[in-house]
């Protein structure tokens, strides 16, 4: 589906034609959904989604939390860091189900119009869409949203809708994209996706530039007020043309939405449980072990839970940036995995609260975690002799300990390997032919962080590597990132349930050198660039679940990251001011379905 041939990035051809027939005798019919595989479950004409109460009330105000700080309204540029919820201020010409794998539904598109081979698709915009300013939405402020994204928007977007060959304005009200023929089914979807900008507002400033002027949007929420770097606050509209669309009916039912930004984690922790904010997802195990008790939960005046969900946990690890010369080889980033002791460290820090993390597509029906059936092989074959041997004949597991936190046989396990790379221990240094010490930085945003990783660096100077702990705010860390500007550090690659276009952005070589890219790891080979093509043109489920473990496979054995570890579940804690909906859905938390109740402390302004 929220990245060895460099291929050229080319511009939208953006066309404006005079009107022709819209409907001919052999197109398709106009349809109010679309799903990546099978059929949408929600019928034409549906009331609202399932997860969600049409009858709750809207009003009240929602306080929240974020870490750092922002200097920018604008969230689709590498430049600045971007307030938090500023997406809310934006429409899509679709919106996903969240208890569906991949559908869409209508939002700012009345109707979608598909061939069977995907080779393009039509959107008809809803007569009453307006930006916040009143103006209407029309085909020329989608056409200008992807010229301006692609050309001047983070690199993301260039390599995420690479295949749309042309976009047309058939008129005012419908628009309709080309793609290239490249099977990629997914790409109807997520063109869908895309917040829909304002040209008249965007044309004559500087998008590709941080700042703080108030944007107009399509969406439910606006700008209320900020105050730079430290908070801010969004208010519903009044005036929200698609309040009572199917997808919109109990949905966005806060009055007022404000966050308040905190430079320490521990110090935000403490803030919520004074009441300065009244929502909280955490994801320390120590905090949610020792630190969620006293009167207030005693009491039940704060609630906690936790909350089975069934998405992909994706990969969280440490990133080996392939760029530098020390992790080029890959028997290197192999070894030094053997130092972290995932077994004692969720034993002793993180109160058994962790599943290791195996496979990149971790909790879901797309991980590699059985040999290659017949049916994969035959995507393999054709590159086999580019991939390394055990993709064929050995499940990855990541190296595991007995948990006593004594890994002498696991160390020599990974010296064994340092040495065919060419490096041996030299008066207690790590040390190649040329003299070099082994010696890296590990960038870290979040200082708690340190507990976790001072196990894994004293492991590795059992080695004798040399491994300094480099932690920085919010902002650097961003900036790091974006340039690629770090040796080793801690990300987590999120996975959907329908994976497709983003593992281009992910891991395909012609992402390597795009600063700003998600290629976090610099890879550059040819047979990832083959398989990421595969899973982006799988033609049906049964194909997507087969190529993506393929996928897989070549990742995993290629050490690129050191696994840690994942839960599946979300554990929150939140104030009791809070009604929501009695089905959940299946592949979110669904936080814009719940609504607050009335009498609350901070519930002022119900039905703004």
């Amino acid at each position: 589906m929220v990245a060895p041939i460099k291929t050229a990035l080319l511009s939208l051809a953006l066309l404006v034609s005079t009107p022709i027939a819209l409907v001919q005798a052999d197109e398709p019919r106009p349809q109010h959904a679309i799903a990546m595989h099978g059929t949408p479950k929600y019928s034409a004409g549906f009331d609202h989604f399932e997860y969600t109460n049409p009858e709750a009330p809207k009003g009240g105000t929602v306080r929240r939390w974020a870490l750092g700080t922002f200097d920018s309204f604008n969230p689709f540029i590498i430049k600045g860091t971007p307030a938090a919820g500023v997406g809310q201020i934006y429409d899509s010409l679709m919106v996903k189900s969240q208890d569906e794998p991949f559908s869409q539904y209508g939002l700012l598109a009345e109707s979608v119009v598909m061939p069977e081979d995907r080779s393009w698709i039509r959107f008809k915009i809803r007569q009453e869409a307006q930006f916040s300013d009143g103006k209407p939405v029309t085909s020329d402020d989608v056409i200008y949203s992807f010229k301006l994204l692609r050309e001047q928007g983070n690199p993301f977007y260039r390599a995420y809708y690479a295949d749309i060959e042309t976009i047309e304005a058939i008129d005012d009200r419908t628009v309709e994209f080309r793609f290239k023929p490249s099977q990629n089914r997914e790409l109807p979807l997520i063109v869908g996706e895309v917040a829909i900008l304002p040209k008249h507002y965007w044309q004559g400033r500087d998008f590709s530039s941080p700042g703080l002027d108030i944007p107009v949007g399509s969406g439910p929420y606006l700008i209320d007020s900020y105050d730079p770097g430290r908070s801010l606050t969004y208010r519903l509209r009044t005036d929200y043309w698609g309040q009572d669309l199917p997808v919109n009916r109990g949905r966005h039912n806060y009055g007022q939405i404000r966050y308040d930004y905190y430079r320490d984690t521990t110090v935000a922790l403490e803030a919520f449980k004074a009441g300065e904010y009244d929502f909280r997802q955490e994801t320390s195990s120590k905090n949610w072990a020792t630190s969620y008790n006293g009167p207030m939960f005693d009491n039940g005046e704060i609630l906690r839970d936790e909350i089975r969900h069934s998405n992909p946990t994706g990969m969280q690890a440490f990133v080996l940036n392939s760029r530098r010369p020390l992790f080029t080889d890959s028997r290197v980033r192999q070894a030094l995995a053997y130092a972290f002791d995932f077994e004692w460290t969720n034993k002793n820090i993180f109160y058994n609260a962790y599943t290791r993390t195996h496979s990149y597509f971790s909790n879901s029906e797309m991980a590699a975690t059985e040999l290659p059936d017949a049916k994969e092989l035959k995507i393999l074959e054709p590159i086999r002799d580019q991939l390394p041997a055990e993709v064929f004949n050995q499940v990855y597991r990541a190296p595991n300990t007995d948990g006593s936190g004594k890994l002498r046989q696991q160390l020599r396990q990974g010296l064994r390997l340092l040495k065919q790379a060419g490096w041996q221990i030299k008066q207690g240094k790590l040390t190649n032919a040329q003299g070099q010490v082994f010696s890296f930085e590990l960038l870290l945003v979040q200082k708690e962080f340190e507990r976790v990783v001072a196990p894994f660096i004293r492991n590795l100077n059992k080695m004798g590597i040399d491994v300094r702990i480099r932690i920085v705010d919010v902002s650097q860390y961003i900036n790091r990132l974006r340039s690629f500007d770090y040796d080793m550090m801690v990300y987590s690659y999120g996975q959907s349930n329908s994976p497709g276009n983003e593992q281009r952005e992910f891991w395909h070589s012609a992402m390597a050198d795009i600063q700003g890219s998600r290629n976090l790891m610099g890879i550059k080979n040819p047979a990832i660039d083959y398989l990421v093509d595969q899973v982006i043109s799988a033609p049906s489920r049964e194909q997507l679940v087969l190529r993506t473990r393929a996928l897989d496979r070549a990742l995993q054995w290629n050490h690129y990251l050191i696994p840690q570890y994942h839960i599946n579940s979300y554990r929150i804690a939140y104030w009791d001011k809070f009604g929501m909906p009695d089905t959940r859905p299946l592949y979110a938390l669904g936080f814009d379905t719940w609504w607050m109740k009335s009498g609350t402390d901070n519930n002022e302004g119900s039905q703004p």
